[in-house]
């Protein structure tokens, strides 16, 4: 038998008051208590019009005090409501499946709890991306990886496909205390990157407005320009392809003999 209470976590998209699905507003709008993640603060004002009682999660950020303590904050605070019988709703930045840590913890805790909890999507800043750089992800193909962990393991690049890095303005922060790195680490990322893509490859500098009377940033730059590029929170890095496509021989004659 499920408990009294429950948490819902609901994308609240990208750009201000266009991106919010009638669903996720309802929630909003019909919960006890509303928990608000949004990098700009209009748009949590703009949540605080939906609902008598709502709370900002971006309090617990601080500069010096690890992410992983921070999330871990959010999740108690959180799960504090919904262990006194409230319908708690998360409003999340973007989509709050999409780089939130939080959503997924939480969600797992309150069903192990014997609580109801689920997740309604948005639309996220992968979403923008496409759009606005006109990119189909099902043409060549689209790898993403968050920048950090990219440096810290071995991955496998595919240069005849996108490559989308996210979160480059804290790349190679090991730790998770910083609001963004330096040059250096910058540098480190061109040096793998350049393992694979000439120095002279142009990639993309892309960032998704918040607001609506805001333009997304796209910005080309060289490889062998980004360490010194402004790289925000919100920067993505969005690599085309530098080679064509090889073609498996092997694979296209077993498949011909099918026909």
């Amino acid at each position: 038998m499920r408990k009294v209470g429950s948490v819902v976590f609901v994308g609240i998209g990208i750009t201000l008051g266009v991106h919010l699905t009638q669903r996720a507003k309802n929630y909003i709008e019909q919960a006890d208590v509303v928990f608000v993640a949004a990098a700009d603060a209009l748009v949590e004002k703009w949540v605080e019009g939906m609902n008598t009682d709502v709370r900002s999660l971006q309090v617990y950020y601080q500069e010096g005090v690890s992410r992983k303590v921070t999330y871990a904050q959010m999740q108690q605070a959180i799960m504090a409501e919904v262990k006194l019988g409230k319908n708690v709703c998360c409003a999340l930045y973007g989509h709050p499946g999409v780089f939130a840590l939080v959503s997924h913890k939480t969600i797992h805790q309150a069903l192990i709890e014997g609580y109801h909890a689920s997740m309604e999507p948005g639309i996220s800043a992968e979403d923008c991306l496409y759009a606005d750089l006109g990119i189909d992800p099902g043409t060549v193909g689209c790898a993403h990886f968050e920048a950090s962990q990219f440096l810290f393991y071995k991955r496998v690049i595919d240069p005849t496909a996108y490559l989308i890095l996210w979160q480059v303005g804290i790349v190679g922060d090991k730790s998770y205390k910083k609001l963004s790195t330096g040059h250096q680490h910058r540098e480190l990322l061109v040096k793998l990157l350049s393992e694979t893509y000439p120095l002279s490859h142009t990639l993309t500098l892309y960032e998704a407005p918040t607001l609506p009377v805001n333009k997304c940033r796209i910005e080309e730059v060289r490889l062998d320009e980004l360490a010194s590029a402004i790289l925000n929170p919100a920067t993505t890095i969005a690599i085309p392809p530098a080679q064509a496509f090889i073609e498996n021989k092997e694979m296209t004659k077993l498949l011909s003999n099918l026909c």
